[in-house]
């Protein structure tokens, strides 16, 4: 059964734009990863400052293989350090893992 990963980011009012763009800048990272089975990064439509970045993966053992891979640090570098530059300062005030599988739903 999958298991569903969500992490759920605080960031500044004024700084949400920067994380979608972070995201975008590493967009595709993860896809070939043995289990993944889809990501979307969720915007808040109200006032609220918390971003979700939910996963989907096969099983919580190929989500722990990408946890530990090469693949997950080098995805979770900034374009400026991959290039030997420093890294920006986070974007992220706070940051949550929560951890999911799927209870009921329809096919839509």
């Amino acid at each position: 059964m999958s298991v569903i990963k969500i992490n759920a980011i605080t960031v500044a009012a004024d700084s949400g734009d920067e994380l979608a763009h972070r995201f975008a800048a590493r967009a595709g990272a993860v896809d070939g990863q043995d289990g993944f089975e889809g990501f979307e990064l969720l915007k808040p439509t109200d006032e609220r400052t918390t971003w979700l970045v939910v996963t989907r993966w096969r099983d919580e053992e190929a989500f722990q293989a990408w946890v530990s891979s090469p693949a997950f640090a080098h995805g979770h570098r900034s374009a400026a350090e991959r290039a030997g530059e420093d890294a920006p300062e986070p974007v992220g005030k706070h940051s949550e893992l929560w951890s999911y599988t799927v209870a009921g739903g329809s096919g839509g």
